[in-house]
């Protein structure tokens, strides 16, 4: 058995799988996202180290020997400072922190910042590591110069559990500090984020198989000190393996709190316009694709806005609700940017909007466009990795939407393809687990993932409503363009915007 440990934007999965990717037992720990500011999204990485180990544990207490090793998954883009001593001197900066969106933007403008882009792989963008030690760089100085290391969460976690610090190929790649093509730290990188290659963690590839666990990592998790530990990738690149999706042509599409497609390609390459990001998952095995930050959470937002008499848990009754408005929502369109934007544009300047709003429009009708939406918007993702030069003849899709009819034949009918929906796996930890198989030579190659993956349903879209989505896709994409100056002037005038209401008046 392997352990893959997948470490998330909200909880830390552990799930032990056989290699013939049957899931023997599994556990989860929560943990909070703080937002102490705008634009801020940062943790604690005590917390999120404590529920790594806690889920390690236990697991390893219901199945007990036979443990080959570990093998890693983790949320990309987070960043931490550390002390000479390893101790954390800022919180985990996550993927959905947006503070450094004037520095990102700034790089993105520069003469050379398409070529950062296609040289590292990830877009210049305030989720990346990049932008976010910039920020230091130029908001908190004197953090910044006391920084020792700069790590990603995974890095952190595996320190404290091998002490050895090392970050792979696939982490890496999406920092915006690594070629991918000579899987070196680029030096433009470096001075840009004015940091040193010796301020980074050891570069390796994702199957390197560290040593061991410390004493007290051993006692804590209940494991032998001796257990290989597989330094593992991001969960992005994992989440297409733990799909089966490893073989050039068959995409992977997730939607959870976000979303992202994602197919599988030899070579490491970004497109002329850099549509797309392209980050590792072994030697020979990239995926190109496109992440949106808004993909259930446009969900809750509907919910907690629209329809608040559903309560807590009232998505089958939101989506019953959206069910009963029409295709194309009756000519309203939404661009779901409630949490700004990623992919195709990679800007955060983008906000929500609903355009064509009538007098005939009801609450079905914004619930349904919201959803909508999401679909466009992957939809145009998906476009972006077609224009990049890769072949789309399949895709496969996960998250939690896979729990709903309605979504589901939306997503066909929005990517005009049959979209096949794998049973029974977690994506990233399946991934994860069958990486470290491989690395551990229990199996030949990752590439058996597409045969153990079964496949539980495939939805067809809808000629009629693939038409109406592909008429009203254009729209989407024009509207980006058209209301980048008013997000542009929404920004500027936002901290002088009130806060709060206004007092009530006393009464008379």
């Amino acid at each position: 058995m392997v352990l893959g440990v997948d470490i998330g934007t909200t909880s830390t999965k552990t799930v032990a799988y056989d290699t013939d990717g049957h899931q023997l037992a599994s556990h989860s720990v929560g943990y909070p996202l703080d937002e102490p500011h705008p634009g801020y999204a940062e943790q604690d990485p005590q917390l999120i180290f404590d529920a790594v180990v806690e889920t390690i544990r236990t697991v390893v207490t219901e199945l007990g020997d036979g443990i080959a090793g570990l093998s890693f998954s983790t949320a990309m883009h987070s960043l931490i400072g550390l002390d000479p001593d390893g101790a954390p001197l800022t919180p985990s900066v996550t993927w959905a922190d947006s503070r450094a969106s004037s520095q990102a933007e700034r790089l993105r403008a520069a003469p050379w910042g398409l070529a950062l882009h296609r040289r590292t792989g990830t877009p210049v963008h305030p989720m990346a590591p990049l932008s976010k030690i910039l920020w230091y760089a130029e908001q908190e100085p004197a953090l910044h110069a006391r920084v020792a290391r700069w790590v990603g969460i995974k890095d952190y976690v595996l320190l404290r559990l091998t002490d050895t610090l090392v970050t792979d190929h696939s982490v890496a790649s999406a920092t915006g500090l690594m070629d991918i093509h000579q899987l070196t730290w680029d030096a433009q990188a470096l001075r840009v984020a004015a940091i040193t290659e010796e301020q980074l963690p050891r570069l390796v590839p994702t199957t390197t198989v560290l040593p061991g666990l410390t004493a007290r990592a051993a006692i804590a998790t209940g494991l032998p000190a001796d257990t290989p530990v597989v330094v593992g990738a991001g969960d992005g690149p994992l989440a297409n393996l733990g799909l089966g999706a490893v073989r050039p042509g068959v995409v992977a599409c997730s939607i959870g709190t976000s979303g992202a497609m994602r197919v599988a390609v030899e070579r490491p390459a970004v497109d002329p316009l850099g549509g797309v990001f392209c980050y590792a998952l072994t030697e020979d095995r990239w995926v190109v694709g496109g992440a949106i930050n808004n993909g259930g959470i446009v969900l809750q937002w509907a919910g907690d806005t629209l329809a608040p008499e559903f309560g807590e848990h009232g998505e089958e009754e939101l989506l019953a609700l959206a069910a009963t408005a029409p295709v194309g929502s009756g000519g309203l369109i939404m661009l779901p940017y409630l949490l700004s934007e990623r992919a195709p544009h990679w800007s955060a300047l983008p906000r929500g909007a609903y355009v064509g709003l009538t007098h005939g429009h009801r609450r079905e009708h914004l619930v349904r466009a919201a959803l909508e939406g999401v679909c466009q918007q992957l939809a145009l993702v998906l476009a972006s990795v077609r224009a990049a030069g890769n072949e789309v003849r399949e895709v496969r899709a996960s998250g939690g939407f896979a729990r709903s009819p309605l979504w589901r034949q939306m997503l066909a009918d929005a990517l005009d393809m049959p979209v096949r929906f794998p049973a029974g796996h977690e994506g990233s930890s399946f991934g994860a687990a069958l990486l470290g198989m491989q690395a551990l030579g229990l199996i030949d190659s990752i590439d058996v993932a597409a045969d153990l993956v079964r496949i539980d349903e495939t939805v067809r879209p809808e000629p009629a409503s693939a038409a109406t989505y592909a008429a009203l896709l254009p729209l989407h994409s024009e509207l980006y363009d058209a209301l980048v100056p008013t997000f542009a002037s929404l920004r500027r005038l936002a901290p002088s915007l009130p806060a709060e209401p206004p007092p009530t008046p006393a009464p008379m």
